[in-house]
């Protein structure tokens, strides 16, 4: 798992940095003095966990995990603070954890362990998902055209717009990526914060010439991003074709 550490103070980033890295199964990826070189973080690094502190310069952490919150695919925070009062607001958020300074290292563990969610696959094991369109309905110049879902083989999400890549073009959509995810996850995997695949269209995943994962389908050209993040889910599937 991929952790952003946030911080205003450089020894208390340091020493949680060095905490992680002992623990096997965690990466910091980067880390960040307020909450503003936070957000930019999350996109830039797509981080499966953020260590938050409460009280930085400026935006405090309870607010910054409100703005994480309502981001697409947001990662899981973690709050870590000298000051416990703030504990109350900390719940008031969607944060997995609240870790009061000096953090132990076993106390560190057990809250990222508590943080690590089920990935795609294991999602899909889970009963009683609803079925959801057969069809994806997308404004034309034309008017409202239905784009059958077995053509579709990603969907790309660029700021506030979403559009749909299928056998007979790409179309803006209406929908957010969360929505399509969460009605078509049995047949479309999230493999990067703007990208949703099309699982029966997988054939590989690839790494292009600056070395990051590209996700290769049948039928396009096209080769959209896979964060590290999501790589993992990505394999599980390929080994299990």
């Amino acid at each position: 798992m991929d952790v952003l550490i946030v911080d205003d103070e450089p020894l208390a980033r340091e020493r949680l940095a060095r905490m992680v890295g002992q623990l096997e199964g965690y990466n910091v990826v980067a880390e960040a003095g307020d909450a503003d070189a936070a957000m930019v973080a999350i996109q830039e690094q797509d981080p499966d966990v953020v260590l938050l502190d409460v009280r930085m310069p400026g935006e405090d952490g309870v607010k910054a995990a409100h703005r994480i919150g309502a981001l697409e695919d947001p990662p899981a925070v973690i709050f870590c603070t000298a000051f416990d009062e703030y504990a109350l607001d900390a719940f008031g958020t969607q944060a997995v954890g609240y870790l009061l300074k000096p953090v132990r290292r076993e106390q560190l563990e057990a809250v990222l362990d508590k943080a690590r969610t089920p990935n795609k696959l294991q999602k899909q094991a889970q009963q009683g998902k609803p079925k959801g369109r057969s069809h994806i309905s997308a404004k034309t110049p034309r008017g409202v055209e239905l784009i059958p879902l077995e053509n579709v083989r990603y969907f790309m999400a660029d700021q506030k717009y979403v559009t749909v890549y299928h056998t007979g073009g790409e179309h803006l959509l209406d929908d957010t990526l969360k929505e399509l995810e969460d009605e078509f996850g049995e047949r479309f995997l999230r493999t990067h914060r703007s990208a949703l695949v099309s699982m029966p269209h997988i054939q590989a995943m690839e790494r292009d010439s600056e070395g990051h994962y590209r996700v290769r389908l049948a039928d396009t050209e096209a080769r959209p991003p896979v964060s590290r993040r999501h790589a993992g889910a990505l394999k599980e599937l390929l080994q299990s074709l």
